[in-house]
């Protein structure tokens, strides 16, 4: 087995592989994280960030957990919350846990000015002190791993990743993930991957999550080996693309690549996503629909220069219309690109 292919340990916790799915708004629901389990290769999953303050209020805190749909199926499952008041944090750890999160991530790296300029999400790394009483607070709060997601810093003026991950490690998270852009940046720019080289070397005590411009497995063992990170997280890499796991695993393992799915091999997977999104959401069909929209979008299923079934599919409004779309498409019989 190749050395940068090795278990990814978090507290008591450990996986087979060190690859992780992002947190992604309107994107990382159950039927697309296991979606990318079901293609292997995949470690630890997250579900989309959670708001803190919205899960402190009976009136919002039912359509908040709907964020959070895991299922026993899918096993040990990140779930990532925002906010900016330790209390309110601490109090919306234990509710995710109680709903089934097996690992609490706080999220200290989203740059949306309305997280971040409610002192929340990347807002917390102008704030140290504050930032330190939210982690105590979730810690002490609930006795799963606690994980933290950063950036490299607020901007170019402040990159502080490595204060802000040594401040972690003494508050006692069990890992950090280091987004090597800073916030002012948004996903605009190149990741400055030295970096997380830099707080690998700060918290040795602490696993390190590399995350950033990842896009393929050339990317993701160069990540590894550049930076000495233990774990690699794939984000935007893996929409229209939940097989970049396994391809990441097996080059990891083999030394060789393996081949992208062809036009139908992706419809087949894009089939298979919207079925089990339908069967498993707890959203209101229409709002499933409009979610699945965007998700399919990005399996890209039109021959090249070709955007009839792009424009059939932003138009799509039941059930029976994206399965009429998407059916002949794929091809029959089992996932061609599932892990055997």
């Amino acid at each position: 087995m190749c050395p940068l292919l090795r278990p990814l340990r978090l507290g008591a916790l450990t996986w087979a592989t060190p690859l992780l799915l992002a947190p992604m708004a309107g994107q990382t629901n159950h039927a697309f994280r296991q979606v990318c389990r079901e293609q292997g290769g995949l470690g630890l999953a997250a579900s989309e960030l959670v708001s803190a303050r919205a899960l402190k209020f009976l009136s919002s805190r039912s359509r908040t957990l709907e964020l959070f749909d895991w299922r026993p199926e899918e096993g040990p499952v990140a779930v990532q919350i925002f906010g900016a008041e330790p209390e309110e944090m601490a109090d919306a750890a234990r509710k995710v846990v109680l709903a089934g999160a097996a690992v609490v991530d706080v999220n200290m790296g989203c740059w949306v000015p309305k997280v971040a300029r409610q002192g929340g999400g990347a807002g917390l790394l102008r704030a140290p002190e504050r930032a330190a009483e939210i982690l105590r607070a979730v810690v002490e709060a609930v006795g799963v791993p606690v994980t933290v997601k950063i950036r490299a810093g607020w901007d170019a003026g402040s990159v502080n990743a490595v204060e802000i991950a040594r401040l972690a490690a003494d508050c006692g998270v069990a890992g950090v993930t280091v987004h090597a852009r800073h916030a002012v940046q948004g996903m605009s720019g190149r990741a400055d991957w030295r970096v997380i080289t830099r707080v690998v070397r700060a918290v040795p005590e602490v696993p390190v999550i590399g995350n950033g411009d990842v896009t393929s497995p050339a990317d993701a063992r160069r990540m590894l080996a550049e930076t000495g990170c233990a774990g690699v997280m794939i984000g935007r890499a893996a929409l229209g693309s939940p097989w970049i796991f396994r391809r990441v695993e097996h080059e990891l393992r083999t030394g060789g690549p393996l081949p992208e799915p062809d036009r139908s091999e992706r419809a087949t997977v894009a089939l298979h996503h919207a079925r089990r999104m339908l069967l498993t959401t707890r959203m209101p069909v229409r709002r499933a629909i409009r979610e699945l929209r965007g998700q399919l979008l990005h399996y890209a299923l039109d021959p090249s220069g070709q955007t009839g079934v792009r424009d059939a599919l932003v138009r799509v409004e039941t059930p029976e219309e994206l399965m009429a779309l998407l059916t002949p498409l794929a091809k029959e019989g089992p996932n061609p690109v599932a892990a055997p």
